[in-house]
């Protein structure tokens, strides 16, 4: 009888971890999540986490080669979960409860991470070559979490996962946008504008056979930042396109298309200069609570 308090103590102890996780580091999301069933809540706060410690893992560490080591770890106890071992840590306990209570694609969790660990293994900051490059990248690390989502909650529909995907690459590559002025800071260089785009602004530089993006946050790189945004906007717009073929009960799995909405709308009011302080004040550049009034007025109508 102890055991079994201790466990589901330290079950309940995993996902108070996750909770404050998605709270602290990804606040947009957190505010998504409360309004999902109770019964899909807890596995998408887990696997909700799991992505707030992939995603951080090359930014918390001191050495790049200590943040690889930390994406590597997360490859390794990915297969110990499914494989029923006992992995020591909050989030890897939340992830292993929710996968043996739901049929979550261990397809998809690695998916995330392997894209992960392909970008941080990039020699010396090597850009993107196209947007599809940086499609890509966001369909593995963001519309995977709402594939699993919907999983979670036994939602099969074409409709819902092709929804999720345009969500997901919209949320990733706004997402992307934002965080360059923090690249540039730690890295000293622009990482995210795919070599073809800051060609044809004039923004690329290619010296000793690499290629990199001039450091200024000028006309040509907002030009640069639109096209990319445009992107976006045209995935949020096709995501909403088959809203009417969406069965309702995934409707609040797709509301993260609120917030990537929310920055895009931000970006346009500053010209898409991302090296606008204003856009990384409140949430997603506005209020706190503005966002949750439109988060939740779109829950209420069921609308994404």
């Amino acid at each position: 009888m102890n055991n079994a308090n201790t466990y589901s103590g330290s079950i309940r102890a995993a996902f108070s971890y996750c909770v404050q996780q998605v709270r602290s580091y990804d606040y947009h999301h957190y505010l998504c999540l409360l309004h999902l069933p109770p019964a899909m809540r807890k596995t998408a706060f887990a696997l909700r986490a799991f992505n707030v410690e992939t995603a951080r893992a090359m930014d918390v560490a001191s050495d790049p080669k200590i943040g690889l080591m930390r994406l590597l770890w997360w490859q390794d106890a990915i297969d110990k979960i499914f494989a029923k071992k006992n992995v020591e840590h909050p989030t890897a306990q939340a992830l292993s409860s929710v996968i043996s209570e739901h049929k979550i694609s261990k397809h998809w969790l690695k998916r995330s991470v392997d894209a992960r660990i392909n970008d941080a293994s990039k020699e010396g900051g090597v850009l993107p070559e196209t947007i599809a490059d940086l499609e890509q990248y966001a369909e593995d690390t963001t519309s995977t979490m709402l594939y699993m989502t919907l999983q979670a909650g036994g939602i099969c529909s074409t409709s819902a996962d092709h929804a999720a995907s345009h969500i997901g690459k919209a949320s990733g590559l706004l997402l992307l946008l934002k965080s360059l002025p923090y690249h540039a800071s730690r890295q000293g260089r622009i990482s995210y504008i795919p070599a073809d785009v800051a060609s044809r602004h004039g923004l690329l530089i290619t010296a000793h056979g690499r290629s990199e993006i001039k450091m200024e946050s000028g006309e040509a790189l907002s030009d640069a930042v639109f096209e990319v945004a445009s992107v976006a906007s045209l995935h949020l717009q096709k995501a909403r396109e088959l809203a009417p073929a969406v069965p309702t009960e995934a409707l609040p799995v797709l509301l993260p298309a609120v917030p990537a909405q929310v920055l895009l709308d931000t970006l346009r009011q500053r010209n898409f200069n991302v090296f606008d302080s204003r856009i990384l004040g409140g949430v997603q550049g506005v209020s706190p609570l503005w966002y949750q009034l439109k988060l939740k007025w779109h829950a209420w109508r069921n609308k994404y």
